[in-house]
């Protein structure tokens, strides 16, 4: 009864260690499938751009995109300092031009100015010619036109222009402004144009009109036009010009006037003798 007992109690941990060892093959089946889908799904994970692998598929290509954009920025800053360089450039082309512009308006309105005072050896004819350089030229809308009388010493008006001859002072030669300039043969220009007010003993410009260095008058300009509000360089090119051009003009206008008023007082004369 014993031994049948021991066989049936054999028989039970036998049994026992058979499922406990199939429980064990099954656990370590599970295990290895477990492991074998785990590597499977990080292989996956290598091959993907955004998995864990991503770097060192994308690193070379994230590399040479970066070379490229920085040749791409590099370009385009070499692109935008031409660009620049150019536009820079014509800027320096416009501002030669309107110099160029200038000078070559300076020029022509030079060669008319002086064209004219030529034109005539009448003198009143010739203070007309003055008279609109004056005004087209240099755009001066009140002035006078004075020659000097060596005899007594003083300028006499012989042209005016928005001005009232009687308001016009009596000007000795060295006294005031005016015959400073007369005297000197120094142009005269007012400091500040913008602060100027009229003054008939003081006027704004004053140039003396010579040959050579003897001063035969003076143009006085009181007042500009009302689109005027400097001198431009042109201008002063006109001052210099009428000092000389127009001082030559009326003194040859003169002598011929006066050789005219000669020559047919000398013909009046024949005219008596012969009859």
């Amino acid at each position: 009864m014993s031994e049948l007992n021991e066989d049936k109690n054999s028989a039970k941990r036998a049994e026992e260690f058979l499922q406990v060892f199939k429980k064990g093959a099954e656990f370590t089946q599970e295990l290895l499938k477990e492991n074998e889908r785990l590597r499977y799904q990080l292989l996956r994970v290598k091959e993907l751009p955004d998995g864990n692998g991503a770097e060192s598929v994308a690193a070379p290509k994230l590399a040479l995109l970066q070379k490229k954009i920085k040749e791409l920025e590099e370009e385009k800053q070499e692109i935008l300092d031409r660009v620049k360089e150019v536009e820079e450039e014509n800027f320096d082309f416009a501002n030669r031009y309107v110099v160029i512009e200038s000078e070559n308006n300076m020029l022509a309105n030079l060669y008319i100015a002086s064209y004219q005072l030529h034109s005539t050896l009448d003198f009143r004819e010739v203070l007309q010619v003055i008279t609109e350089i004056i005004i087209n030229l240099i755009g001066a809308e009140e002035f006078a036109i004075l020659l000097l009388d060596e005899k007594v010493g003083q300028f006499q008006t012989v042209a005016q222009e928005g001005i009232e001859l009687e308001r016009l002072p009596t000007i000795e030669l060295g006294k005031g402004i005016i015959g400073s300039v007369g005297d000197t043969g120094e142009s005269y220009f007012v400091d500040d144009l913008e602060s100027y007010s009229l003054d008939y003993d003081h006027p704004m410009v004053c140039i003396p009109l010579k040959i050579k260095e003897h001063v035969i008058g003076v143009i006085v300009i009181y007042k500009l036009l009302e689109q005027k509000s400097r001198f431009a360089d042109v201008d002063y090119e006109l001052f210099t010009l009428l000092a000389g051009h127009a001082a030559t003009a009326i003194f040859s206008s003169r002598l011929y006037s006066d050789s005219e008023r000669k020559l047919s007082t000398i013909q009046g004369f024949i005219d008596l003798l012969t009859k």
